[in-house]
């Protein structure tokens, strides 16, 4: 049965939950835009398993079919690449009633999502997410960027897709790492606001309920914060240190490897200055582990704080991160960023500076 659920921004849109939605893109679609020249936008890793069919449920539907493959991955989600996409989609003649379809995980959708806010001053653009993460979380929401001058997310901008079409079944060939990525990203909503979704989780709830509570949560946040000036910064849980550790790897790490220590790392400050009970961190950390997700890392609380400090979050002289303050609830806190490496330095020995209980090298 298909899942469906609205999302009210300035541009309001569908995100669709279903098994086997992917062979019938085109027809959802057909729906929700007028123009039918769609350029698929895929990532190359996953072409030989979904390209197919998705461009014959387009082209079954009267739509004129184009493809631009992406490569690199994190390393080449960057403005380069943006044009790239630009330069293909002017070679094959879209103008403004034409589409851009995302078909892959959230560095396609950042990649595919920014470009569609520049061609032309902005054209149509859909979701065709295929990893976890990706469904459970970067899809929908509208936010699109590329890393710069050694950067996460330098430059971006806000471009709500017209339609999300989640399909569950393509997590069946999706490699453990990656479903485990996405794992961290829930459990990042349940720490955010969800008691009803850290059960879930804990009593290993199917994947496709999973996604379901994600997308209504972010769906709840989004409408009421749309540019992330608010409440939205939230699902920011776990990221101002978690891209700091994306860095220091040289982007060799999966984004929710790196969500996941940044949560614990946020975690664990915040048990140790009064601000949150043990028992949040704790059941934190052994959802991590449940989902073979990493609990610690090797830099230092000083090295993360010197990289944390270059994030966007970062307004003149103050930092604003996001901490746990009881089970399934956080809260926005700011601070002097002369600050910020002394608030993490307590976890020293315990998340950062640590070279036991690894699930994968971070």
């Amino acid at each position: 049965m298909m899942e469906k659920i609205v999302i009210n921004t300035s541009v309001p849109y569908e995100v669709l939950l279903e098994n086997g939605l992917l062979g019938h893109a085109g027809e959802v679609t057909a729906r929700v835009v007028e123009g039918r020249r769609v350029m698929i936008v895929c990532d190359g890793k996953i072409a030989p398993q979904y390209l197919n069919t998705v461009q014959d449920a387009f082209e079954r539907n009267g739509f004129e079919t184009s493809l631009c493959l992406l490569h690199g991955g994190e390393k080449g989600k960057t403005l380069a690449t943006v044009e790239q996409l630009i330069t293909a989609a002017a070679k094959a003649d879209l103008g403004h009633d034409s589409l851009f379809a995302a078909l892959g995980g959230g560095v396609t959708g950042d990649i595919t999502g920014l470009a569609a806010a520049l061609y032309m001053r902005g054209i149509d653009w859909i979701q065709l997410p295929t990893t976890l993460l990706a469904m459970a979380d970067a899809a929908a929401g509208g936010k699109t960027a590329v890393n710069a001058a050694g950067e996460k997310n330098l430059l971006g901008a806000f471009h709500q897709p017209r339609l999300v079409l989640c399909d569950p079944e393509v997590l069946k060939t999706l490699p453990l790492p990656l479903l485990n990525e996405g794992m961290a990203e829930i459990v990042k909503y349940g720490a955010v606001g969800s008691t009803k979704l850290l059960d879930s989780i804990r009593n290993g709830e199917r994947p496709e309920m999973l996604i379901a509570a994600c997308i209504r949560m972010k769906a709840a946040i989004v409408e009421h914060d749309e540019h992330d000036r608010g409440q939205r910064r939230l699902l920011n849980f776990g990221h101002t240190f978690g891209h700091a550790l994306e860095r220091l790897n040289d982007f060799t790490i999966y984004h929710g490897e790196g969500v996941a220590v940044g949560m614990l790392i946020a975690a664990f400050a915040a048990v140790k200055h009064g601000l949150c009970p043990a028992s949040v961190y704790e059941e934190l950390r052994l959802l991590l582990k449940m989902n073979h997700l990493p609990v610690n890392t090797r830099f230092r609380a000083a090295e993360i704080a010197r990289i944390a400090l270059r994030d966007k979050k970062r307004n003149g002289d103050m930092i604003t991160v996001v901490i746990p303050s009881a089970r399934g609830r956080c809260e926005l806190f700011s601070m002097p960023t002369r600050e910020l490496e002394g608030f993490i330095a307590c976890c020293d020995e315990n998340v950062t500076a640590c070279s036991e209980d690894k699930i994968r090298e971070v």
